[in-house]
């Protein structure tokens, strides 16, 4: 109204008497009436007034009537999505939207809400230039449902740009390298004419299955799950396909296995340019354009241009990927039962033993790989193997049975912590008598610890236990002592700067019992390192590098063929 308002006007009254007054600044006559509405309900007539519905453009508001998507935070459900509502519903007897996904506060990281007062606003911009904008997106797509409150600091935001858009990235830097050193081009490999592995077969069927599970989580605006998915999947896209494949691109030519790795790893990365374009569109562009634009001049000139990912139905074998899911948790556990007999990956160990879980030959093949083992063998009885600990789980025992603790402690301590394991596992329970009182226990009533044998190490998740055979044999050890020179040379490649195609000339400079093993294995050596020869000696102006090689003393001279 202007600063000389008359002192009998008190604006903060919800009701006055109808007064006329001019305005000090417009001179314009103004008059104030009791009937006064919420000024929500302006927003809230938004849905036709916007078309100044009914009174003109009725085709225009037919047409966007009612809206498909709504989105605001969560203080605006007493504001805009009720008034909405509200007159939709007095209006048109029906909702204004069909769908209204509400937004959670941002906090800072230790759940308070961001204030100037309390210095712990974060500024935008800060983030955008430091981490970008697709970074902060991921961020808030997946750190939590979109209702919940979410917590929020640039280091939250650093980290999943490192565990997603980083491990993306560096999986697509691993396809560049490769595919730039062979000249790849992917008209001349389409993947329908390539002889897939079972690791390809795997990769596209639950590439597959993720186009279908985000397609169907967007459109029922399940951006949190859909997010999630895609992130799990490129993490087994780096961890589990490039790094179980590595060496399939280092042959030489473009034929057979090594061409099925690329057009399959090819097509992966296109298709997930694609589809994380709506929720990465800055680094899905860089993607498409880098992999897709510069292959293929007439393709659309942006992944924006482009069509969304359509599942194929026909690539995906859901036994596939369930025995692939069993291989991945046996490998798991395999490597926890290394880690806990502190047994390095490169030392060979006789065998693997698996129970509570199975998968094909050709499955079985990964695992021995990729633990190092000869052999993978199931078992339905791990008895020969393992030992287990049984304790009374306080929690729920205390209450039930208070004083007999004690009684229970030493019942369980003499049990066979198979027998009860095995029990469990069929779902039943285990009884015994503890001064007169029959005492009854279930799974959960009993905290159950593997108790290794001595030359075995077991581990258990989910019912599944493996047990790795520790013992060691003098073949064995040799092995594992070869394996241990392979990767000395191959971290002094690297060192030296040596292109991945490089072939070179080694020289080891050890004792008898080294120099011995080498000499037995030079032939694996050498194939793994693109070695042509193993030397005594090098010529003048090599250096020499000194290593500890499983507590023996050597020194390694490496240069180009």
């Amino acid at each position: 109204m202007g600063k000389d308002v008359p002192e009998e006007i008190e604006l903060h009254r919800p009701y006055i008497d109808a007064v006329t007054i001019t305005c000090p600044e417009c001179g314009k006559e103004m008059r104030r009436v009791k009937e006064v509405i919420d000024c929500w309900y302006d927003s809230g007539s938004m849905p036709f007034a916007q078309w100044h519905y009914p009174f003109e453009n009725k085709e225009m508001f037919d047409r966007v009537f009612p809206a498909q998507f709504i989105s605001e935070a969560v203080d605006q459900t007493r504001g805009w999505f009720y008034t909405l509502l509200a007159i939709s519903t007095v209006v048109f007897g029906r909702a204004p939207f069909e769908n209204c996904l509400v937004l959670g506060h941002v906090q800072d990281m230790d759940g308070r809400k961001m204030s100037k007062h309390l210095g712990n606003v974060v500024s935008p911009d800060e983030v955008l230039n430091a981490q970008g904008a697709d970074a902060m997106r991921w961020y808030f797509y997946t750190v939590g449902a979109p209702w919940l409150p979410s917590r929020f600091s640039s280091d939250a935001v650093s980290e999943v740009q490192r565990k997603f858009m980083g491990t993306l990235w560096n999986t697509y830097a691993f396809f560049i390298l490769y595919a730039n050193i062979d000249d790849f081009d992917p008209k001349a490999h389409p993947l329908e004419k390539t002889e897939l592995s079972l690791m390809d077969r795997w990769l596209l069927s639950k590439l597959n299955s993720l186009i279908k599970l985000v397609d169907e989580g967007l459109a029922s605006y399940r951006v949190t799950e859909s997010a999630r998915a895609i992130q799990a999947f490129v993490e087994e896209l780096s961890n589990w396909y490039v790094r179980r494949g590595r060496e399939r691109f280092w042959g030489k030519g473009m034929a057979g296995d090594k061409e099925a790795a690329f057009a399959t790893l090819y097509h992966t990365l296109v298709t997930l340019s694609g589809l994380i374009a709506p929720f990465t569109p800055f680094l899905a562009d860089c993607l498409y354009r880098n992999l897709v634009v510069n292959s293929y001049p007439d393709a659309p000139v942006s992944v924006h241009l482009s069509d969304f990912p359509v599942c194929d139905e026909s690539r995906i074998d859901r036994t596939l990927e369930e025995n692939m899911d069993a291989l991945v948790s046996v490998v798991q556990l395999g490597r926890a039962c290394r880690s806990a007999a502190n047994m390095k990956t490169r030392q060979p160990v006789a065998g693997l033993y698996v129970k509570g879980a199975t998968f094909p030959e050709s499955f079985a093949e990964q695992a021995r790989e990729e633990l190092n083992v000869k052999t993978v063998s199931f078992v339905e009885d791990a008895r020969a193997f393992t030992a287990y600990r049984l304790k009374p789980q306080m929690r729920t025992l205390g209450p039930k049975y208070g004083k007999l603790l004690g009684g229970i402690r030493e019942a369980l301590a003499a049990m066979d912590g198979n027998d009860a394991v095995d029990a469990f596992d069929r779902g039943e329970t285990i009884s015994f008598t503890i001064e007169g009182t029959e005492v009854v226990l279930a799974a959960e009533d009993v905290l159950v610890e593997p108790d290794q044998k001595e030359g075995f190490v077991a581990e258990t998740d989910a019912g599944v236990t493996v047990v790795l055979d520790t013992n060691l044999t003098p073949e064995l050890i040799a092995e594992g002592y070869a394996r241990e020179v392979i990767s000395k040379v191959q971290t002094q490649r690297r060192d030296a700067g040596f292109d991945v195609t490089d072939r070179i000339h080694i020289a080891v400079r050890c004792g008898e019992k080294l120099a011995a093993i080498v000499e037995g294995a030079k032939d694996d050596i050498m194939a793994a390192t693109l070695g042509l020869s193993i030397l005594k000696d090098a010529p003048e102006g090599v250096e020499w590098k000194p290593w500890s090689i499983n507590g023996e003393d050597a020194e390694i001279a490496l240069w180009r063929a």
